[in-house]
């Protein structure tokens, strides 16, 4: 099997194979992402506001990030990720970026981001 086989390879069996639902940044989603410790499995989901999508194919990520004890904390996720169980919206934010950084400096109710409605 030469590289480019092996490259085809892992994107059809890790990157199409899940369907995950369509989402951008500003927008409030639910990860479950399998937590693997010892020989014991559990589902830990995390739920935040991404922050921006990157990368393109089998190297694509995002980023996510949540407020947990007045503590900021960010956590990026590969959508090739075998351990990524389900991606659920929660809610459609309006933002005018692609990338919003700057949601790492705002406080309070500065740090709301309006809702889209349908």
């Amino acid at each position: 099997m030469n590289r480019s086989e092996a490259i085809k390879f892992v994107h059809d069996t890790y990157v199409t194979t899940k369907k995950f639902p369509s989402f951008k940044a500003g927008d409030t989603v639910t990860v479950s992402y399998k937590i693997i410790e010892g020989n014991k499995e559990r589902i830990q989901q995390f739920q935040g506001v991404v922050l921006q999508r990157a990368g393109s194919g089998a190297t694509e990520t995002f980023t996510i990030r949540k407020i947990s004890g007045n503590i900021g904390v960010e956590r990026i996720f590969p959508f090739s990720s075998p351990l990524i169980e389900d991606i659920k919206v929660n809610k459609r934010g309006v933002v005018r970026r692609a990338r919003i950084f700057y949601m790492r400096d705002l406080k309070g109710k500065k740090a709301k981001i309006k809702e889209k409605r349908f």
